[in-house]
């Protein structure tokens, strides 16, 4: 069963994000796109951070009417002084954006394991160190770092992408450390598999990497390890992480908020 948009309404509890500044990269689609709705609903000032300028633009026109504003900034993370500086004066980091490929690995290649590790672990450091200051001056801030089951668990033919998510959490964590006497939390959030297009083009790379047809990917990969057998949408992981980003959760940090469908309970 699909699950409804988790954007608020008339009984959502507040998070007191107005006035508030908040950055989220990957922000033009799936994961990082909710994220961004979900905080600019919340009356926060979204700087939404993307590669994808026409993803930007059509989430720009989304966001009209929310009661916060959204700011696209196209931004390659690859250029790490870039997003350093990006980050400078956010009240509210989401570390989001990320790249995966499937594939065995003694022939994958050293170029991507190196992006990807760029992208999704480096970084996310460079987004904290530009943000953290500004978060220790005013005495708050909240990171939430978008990290998976795979920041918990292996899985075979994705060595770059769960080497990445491992060292997400433990990044996370060492924040939590440092920005706790500062009033700063950080958690990851840790989904199983999402119904974003990055999912979705892992398909045929899966079936490839796995010897079997693309039809049965879904059931005897995706979702193998799962007790809930669907695809988790992108709004419940944006609700997860504007809990993370409320009064509610000010106590919490340092920790991993799973959302596996049972996938870490075998």
């Amino acid at each position: 069963m699909t699950a409804r948009s988790a954007l608020p309404g008339p009984h959502t509890p507040t998070l007191g994000l107005g006035g508030r500044t908040a950055l989220v990269t990957g922000a033009a689609g799936g994961i990082g796109r909710a994220c961004a709705l979900r905080l600019a609903a919340a009356g926060a000032k979204v700087r939404a951070v993307d590669r994808d300028a026409t993803g930007l633009d059509t989430l720009a026109e989304e966001s009209r009417g929310l009661a916060g504003a959204l700011e696209p900034q196209v931004l390659d993370l690859t250029d790490l002084d870039a997003a350093e500086l990006a980050a400078a004066g956010t009240d509210v980091l989401v570390n989001n954006a990320g790249l995966q490929l499937v594939c065995p690995l003694e022939e994958f290649p050293p170029d991507v394991f190196h992006t990807v590790l760029t992208v999704m672990l480096e970084a996310p450091f460079r987004l904290m160190r530009g943000a953290l200051p500004h978060m220790y001056g005013q005495g708050w801030g909240r990171i939430v770092n978008i990290s998976s089951v795979h920041g918990l668990r292996a899985s075979a033919f994705k060595s770059a992408y769960v080497a990445a998510k491992h060292g997400l959490e433990g990044l996370s964590k060492t924040a939590a450390l440092e920005g706790a006497p500062h009033g700063v939390t950080s958690n990851c959030v840790n989904p199983a598999y999402v119904r974003t297009p990055l999912v979705e083009r892992q398909i045929a790379d899966q079936a490839r990497a796995h010897g079997i047809p693309e039809e049965r990917v879904l059931s005897e990969v995706m979702l193998r390890d799962s007790a809930v057998k669907r695809l988790i949408e992108p709004e419940e992981v944006a609700e997860a992480v504007a809990y993370l980003c409320g009064p509610a959760a000010s106590f919490v940090t340092g920790t991993s908020l799973v959302l596996d469908g049972g996938w870490t309970a075998h």
